[in-house]
């Protein structure tokens, strides 16, 4: 393999022959499968949250943050398309079911158009195969067959390669992505949240994660679970995972010996939220302008050497500007 030359190639847009991506995917996996659950990280590195498909966005994150390997990075991605359900059930107070129904239905319609879901997880393959020790890529709730096949990645494949093998492919690497990152012991790295069945570390060492994401359970909540203003725990609107408060948070961080829990997940206007009194709970958002039509920044955390905390913000390139957003209007069976 020439990882150099695939990577200049996918960042001229150009996508990866099926072989390639065949053989791509099969040496990340073998680097995959050495990384623990909670996989260690040193400091200096920095902390990203959601692309979702927004590959222009993620040339500019680079941009901001510096390139691999002269800067480390921890991706707590979903890099698959559009979490419709993160903008959309907002606006229209339906579930996590409902707008999954929705989705199957109305699907042709907008889910697919315009995104670089490929782009985006090829590249981030790629970088993981040329440099391992400088890049961690944590699963996301979208790393799932079920949801790429509603949410548009399948048809992307089918679009690009002419049949759904690529999407194999990348869809057996989401098995083997680990579940969490930890940075000098003290900063817990996850994509949602925090699960009622895990009260230690140690607890999610032992989650076996080679496999789909699972309905419920600790597997299920890392990936879905999110913060709310409230003590303890509640029903998430989600449909999966929970809404966890102050409470229960400051109890994990005590427990566990850390500062704080990066997590990402969540669509944040301002690009990173701090949560709680003891601001023991950090969301990363790297989507700008997420959707195409939210108008939010997007940021990156950056820890140096000390721990030392630096927010780096961006908004969205010119390329993903002209792109046509989906449709707003809510169909008359909901």
């Amino acid at each position: 393999m020439d990882l150099d030359q695939w990577i200049s190639k996918v960042k001229d847009g150009q996508h990866l022959l099926e072989e390639e991506l065949q053989l791509l995917c099969e040496y990340v996996k073998e680097i995959l499968i050495e990384e623990s659950n909670v996989q260690p990280v040193n400091s200096p590195v920095t902390v990203c949250g959601d692309i979702h498909g927004q590959f222009h966005d993620l040339m500019k994150l680079f941009q901001t943050g510096g390139h691999v390997p002269e800067t480390n990075y921890i991706f707590m991605v979903s890099t698959s398309l559009l979490e419709l359900n993160d903008v959309d059930m907002h606006f229209y107070n339906i579930s996590f079911l409902d707008f999954y129904i929705f989705l199957n239905l109305w699907q042709g319609d907008f889910v697919d158009r315009g995104y670089n879901s490929l782009e985006v997880f090829t590249i981030l393959l790629l970088l993981k195969a040329r440099y391992p020790a400088n890049i961690t890529l944590l699963r996301g709730n979208h790393e799932s067959r079920q949801l790429t096949q509603v949410y548009g990645f399948y048809d992307e494949c089918q679009r690009k390669y002419g049949n759904a093998n690529a999407w194999r492919y990348c869809t057996d690497v989401f098995d083997y992505l680990t579940l969490s990152a930890i940075i000098d012991g003290t900063v817990l790295c996850v994509h949602g949240g925090l699960s009622p069945d895990i009260r230690s570390i140690d607890q999610i060492r032992v989650i076996e994660r080679n496999c789909e994401i699972p309905h419920e359970g600790p597997f299920c909540d890392l990936m879905w679970s999110d913060p709310e203003d409230i003590e303890t725990w509640a029903v998430s609107p989600r449909g999966a995972g929970w809404l966890f408060g102050s409470r229960v948070t400051s109890e994990f961080n005590n427990i566990n010996n850390l500062d704080l829990v990066c997590r990402a997940h969540q669509l944040v206007q301002e690009g990173l939220k701090y949560m709680f009194q003891d601001k023991g709970l950090v969301t990363v958002w790297s989507a700008p302008n997420y959707c195409y039509r939210c108008g939010n920044v997007a940021s990156i955390l950056s820890f140096n050497e000390n721990m030392e905390r630096e927010v780096k913000f961006f908004t969205e390139t010119e390329e993903n500007n002209q792109m046509r957003g989906p449709r707003t209007g809510v169909p008359y069976f909901l």
